[in-house]
């Protein structure tokens, strides 16, 4: 199979082998037992942190490596698919949270969080949904009172990602009601903060090791020196950094699909049907044909993403156009890989079964497809 031109070079490749050691020592042993768990130790935060595999676009000053080149992100990725390790949320930590954190904190917010947060003492999350609010981020209830040298914090939040284990939280909420996406700030709210509680630990269809909550916040005094940027700048900071998010969901997306290929090529190699290999009937071949073209497809499509990303080349709708397809793609390819493994497919010890459960979110979160659509949409001026 023809492979898409490589935008990695030999360093991306060395991180590979460093990935990879680290998730079949530190992670593949254990994730059986997170998924019953539902959720990931912290030891292994740790263990990510000193493996240098956390935050490495944190400058150096406060303990990253100042690696400000998402083909690494991309790396992580990969390699977190090929094992089907979708417990940890390094890439939700690393890709989408933190450089909230490293563009909008002032000095003294970077110096108090980022060390922990490189190292993986701090573990991060983001609370933009709501109970009754989803992809449409106006639509958010969860107030903030000015109380002078703080802020009263009123709400729930709902579908949060490492909202267990998380010690800092970025709760998107209304400081000013009356003035629409412009009233939106963004609050850092920390663990053990009063009136800060976690609801339970959400029973998914898939990710069953990541841990995803409901996080409630009942009169939380927020010291105005844990307001992240300017109060009302909240819904922009957002549009600035979700074009991240979504390539980085695309990345995962590109990855599951060329695993899931690589899982079906084998399975039509070894399973036999009529006295031989699945792989030698046409339509298993057609099957297989379409899903290599597509995931061809896909991984030039993702490279060219991210090569724009690093050239601070990306737009709202190419970021959009990315998640979208991707993600469906994924849904479709997977979907195949099932059939084509027959009532194997369905059964949970095969790798196949897992990728099937875990992709299904790929199309919601992050902005559903409906919504980049809609986005992408609005970009051709209809």
């Amino acid at each position: 199979m023809p492979d898409a031109p490589s935008i990695l070079e030999q360093e991306h490749e060395d991180f590979r082998r460093t990935v990879r050691a680290f998730l079949e020592k530190e992670v593949v042993p254990y994730h059986e037992q997170w998924e019953q768990d539902g959720q990931v130790s912290r030891e292994v935060w740790a263990k990510a942190g000193e493996q240098g595999l956390l935050c490495f676009d944190v400058d150096e000053q406060y303990g990253g490596a100042g690696v400000k080149d998402f083909r690494y992100n991309m790396v992580v990725a990969e390699e977190m698919c090929r094992v089907g390790a979708s417990g940890p949320g390094f890439p939700v930590h690393t890709d989408i949270i933190v450089p909230y954190i490293s563009q909008l904190g002032t000095d003294e917010q970077k110096a108090r969080w980022l060390p922990g947060l490189v190292s993986g003492e701090l573990i991060s999350a983001i609370a933009m949904t709501e109970p009754g609010a989803g992809s449409d981020l106006q639509g958010i209830r969860t107030s903030a009172v000015d109380k002078g040298d703080h802020y009263v914090l009123n709400g729930s939040k709902t579908f949060i990602s490492n909202g267990i284990l998380s010690d800092l939280v970025i709760v998107v909420c209304r400081t000013n009601p009356d003035a629409g996406h412009q009233g939106i700030s963004l609050l850092v709210v920390e663990r053990g903060m009063a009136g800060f509680e976690r609801g339970r630990n959400l029973d998914k269809v898939g990710m069953k090791a990541q841990d995803t909550a409901e996080l409630f916040f009942d009169n939380v005094e927020v010291p105005k020196e844990n307001l992240l940027g300017e109060e009302g700048s909240g819904f922009i900071s957002l549009m600035m950094n979700l074009p991240q998010e979504r390539i980085s969901i695309a990345a995962m997306a590109v990855a599951a699909c060329e695993h899931v290929l690589s899982l079906c090529l084998s399975y039509a190699k070894e399973r036999e049907a009529f006295g031989k290999p699945i792989g030698k009937f046409q339509n298993t071949r057609f099957m297989l044909a379409e899903m290599a073209t597509e995931t061809h497809i896909a991984r030039v499509f993702v490279n060219d993403c991210v090569t724009k990303l690093n050239a601070g080349e990306v737009d709202t709708a190419l970021a959009s156009m990315a998640k979208w397809w991707t993600t469906e793609l994924q849904t479709k390819i997977v979907d195949r890989g099932v059939q084509l493994h027959g009532g194997y497919g369905y059964m949970m010890e095969y790798p196949i079964a897992k990728a099937f459960v875990d992709s299904r979110i790929q199309t919601i979160y992050g902005g559903t497809t409906e919504i980049q659509k809609e986005i992408i949409g609005r970009s051709l001026g209809i």
